[in-house]
């Protein structure tokens, strides 16, 4: 009986450590995707962007994401994890919409998104940076960048970025 009661633990244990393996594998390539969305979305703020503001925050995301995304995919071969290789679905349709705006609406819509998705970003890094592997301290070390960016982002969003 004894035997039986360590041996289920045990398997107990494997299992939650698979788990919470899992959920770290799953928490860099959502990270990696996210990164290269930024890198994009950065790109774009410096081409489709009316305001200063909203060409220099998207000078600073196309810098900071690309060098997160190069320590994150460094953090998910040394985990075993294949890294994407580009932005999720979701991600490349927001790209697309915001691509067909410019001027004001962009400067809008783009400020109001990078709230919105830094947001969720913050929660998500948060989240993963309680875990003690490289994927926890990855997030741990990319959150205070994270937050930079959501002040930045509600910044724009209080200003009026249409005017010049």
């Amino acid at each position: 009986m004894k035997i039986a009661t360590v041996t289920f633990l045990m398997l107990l244990l494997a299992t939650s450590a698979s788990a919470a393996e899992k959920a770290n594998q799953s928490f860099l390539k959502k990270a990696i995707q996210g990164n290269y969305a930024e890198v994009d979305m950065g790109k774009l703020a410096q081409q489709n962007g009316q305001s200063d503001d909203v060409k220099s925050f998207g000078k600073m995301l196309q810098a900071d994401h690309t060098a997160a995304n190069e320590k994150a995919i460094d953090v998910a071969k040394s985990m075993g994890v294949t890294p994407p290789d580009g932005p999720n679905a979701k991600q490349k349709a927001d790209y697309e919409n915001m691509s067909k705006m410019s001027g004001p609406q962009f400067d809008r819509d783009f400020a109001t998104h990078m709230v919105a998705d830094h947001q969720k970003d913050i929660a998500e890094y948060t989240k993963a940076s309680k875990s003690a592997d490289p994927a926890g301290e990855y997030a741990k070390g990319n959150i205070p960048v994270l937050q930079k960016h959501l002040e930045t982002a509600k910044s724009l969003t209080s200003k009026k970025t249409s005017s010049r």
